[in-house]
């Protein structure tokens, strides 16, 4: 059977039970699921929980399930995070393109609600913060397509529900997706697209790498897939759709038209962005006959994890490529998983260090602050990150401010040409923290040999116990002998 989002369920429930909770009491939409997982959050705990009950509709909402980077890890076949990494930048060099399957073989064409049919409060969209300005889709990649070329292109992007028949789109001016809405609208033409909500996790990372040009995700998709991701052509807009999703949402950018929207909680935990965007009118509605609506948990751990790990292979695979040196890229949680990235390599030539930063921040506009270090530092532990930081950098010839560089609109701080209104540029930082080559001599890292640390035996550690204390500390073994002292 080909993967969707329930041959991964039921993946996790045979491998990870606990990781897939069912609350079955009804729960208000506003609010009402959200509350769960913060309290989730307060325990030190993230489960992906499914709502049976929402009320005002009888679809089950499905929330928090990439809130992990072991579910994720698993959607892939793997378990270490650097693992996935290195497997992402594998994949994204191999693509696999989609198939088209016909009708009948698509499970999201089992309901297919057009005209007055069409009616968003079916789903159990949500109000997820307490000043979100509104109900919203945020867990649904949408499909769009280049004019001219024809090319597939997809992103994650918010969609405030503005009423039965209406979405809204807001779309970050770096993104590829809103080069393609422009162009639609300079040649005063309406731009079609598609929201696909509920499929294989791979789906989701897909959507949010960063890729070069226009298109690739579909490819992409069925790279993280492992297989070709099935497609069926839409009923109401000139496109292909995936076939085993839950639900997919039709409709039609229109050219000039504006609706007001906002605010909301994004990635960097903040709420953000309120005023016109341009928005969708809803075409068509298809899905299974009985679908799983899914939602991402916005300005919390599930936005940042999904945000980051996909973005991370992207940046592996094309800053590598422009410095081969590179052996290693994280985006951090504590850099909400886009604004800091941190770079090891094992650098050949002086100016690779910021040859290789300057690469991540054209491949991610959302990055401002790059760290480098040698490969002898772990990118992925940030204690040992920040030490090479402290005992390798000096500011005066390792750093380097970019300013008025295009960044994140959604950054409080963000700012316009004239640094006194809110804009898409951000001043960007560079850390040169990898140690000066030879034949300066630098001192040696203190550590215990390598090889005796690669062969010790783990499992030979056990509890401490209670006949240990009587054994060690209460006299019950033979006394150490000492020698007398003259």
């Amino acid at each position: 059977m080909a993967k969707d989002l329930r041959t991964y369920l039921d993946k996790l429930v045979a491998t990870r039970p606990e990781d897939l909770l069912v609350w079955d009491e009804e729960v208000d939409p506003r609010y009402g699921v959200t509350a769960v997982i913060e309290r989730l959050e307060s325990e030190g705990k993230n489960p992906a929980v499914l709502f049976t009950k929402v009320r005002g509709s009888q679809v089950p909402c499905l929330i928090n399930l990439g809130a992990s980077f072991a579910r994720l890890a698993l959607a892939l076949d793997k378990q270490d995070v650097r693992e996935v990494i290195t497997d992402l930048a594998f994949r994204e060099a191999t693509p696999i393109p989609p198939v088209e399957v016909p009708r009948e073989q698509a499970p999201v064409k089992e309901v297919v609600l057009t005209g007055e049919d069409v009616n968003l409060d079916l789903l159990p969209v949500l109000v997820h913060n307490e000043f979100d300005g509104g109900y919203y889709i945020d867990a649904g990649p949408m499909i769009l397509r280049q004019r001219g070329s024809g090319a597939y292109n997809v992103g994650l992007y918010r969609h405030q529900k503005h009423d039965r028949r209406r979405l809204g789109v807001m779309i970050n001016p770096a993104n590829h997706g809103n080069y393609i809405r422009a162009e639609y609208e300079d040649h005063d033409e309406p731009t079609q697209c598609a929201i696909v909500i509920g499929h294989h996790p791979a789906w989701l990372l897909a959507s949010v790498t960063k890729q070069p040009s226009v298109g690739g995700e579909l490819e992409i998709g069925g790279a993280f897939l492992g297989e070709p991701l099935e497609m069926v052509q839409a009923e109401t807009v000139d496109m292909l759709v995936p076939a085993r999703a839950e639900i997919v949402i039709e409709g039609v950018i229109p050219p000039h038209q504006r609706h007001h929207e906002g605010t909301f909680g994004e990635w960097p935990r903040y709420y953000y962005k309120e005023g016109p965007e341009p928005y969708i009118d809803v075409r068509a509605i298809t899905m299974r006959a009985h679908p799983v609506y899914q939602s991402i948990f916005n300005a919390h751990n599930e936005h940042t994890v999904i945000g980051a790990l996909p973005r991370v292979g992207s940046l592996l695979r094309r800053v590598k490529g422009a410095v081969p040196s590179v052996t290693a890229v994280n985006l951090p949680i504590s850099g909400a998983g886009r604004s800091h990235c941190y770079i090891a390599m094992k650098k050949r030539a002086d100016g690779e260090p910021k040859q290789a930063a300057m690469a991540a921040m054209v491949t991610d506009p959302n990055i401002k602050l790059v760290i480098v270090v040698d490969d002898d530092v772990d990118v992925f532990n940030e204690e040992q990150t920040l030490w090479a930081l402290a005992t390798r950098f000096q500011a005066d010839r390792g750093m380097a401010v970019i300013p008025h560089a295009l960044g994140s609109h959604l950054i409080p701080t963000a700012y316009g040409w004239n640094r006194l209104e809110k804009g898409t540029m951000e001043s960007k930082l560079i850390f040169d923290a990898t140690k000066p080559l030879p034949p300066f001599d630098f001192p040696k890292a203190a550590r215990a040999p390598e090889a005796l640390t690669e062969a010790v035996d783990l499992t030979r550690l056990r509890p401490f116990t209670p006949a240990d204390r009587s054994r060690l500390f209460d006299g019950r073994r033979e006394p150490t002998q000492h020698r007398a002292r003259r």
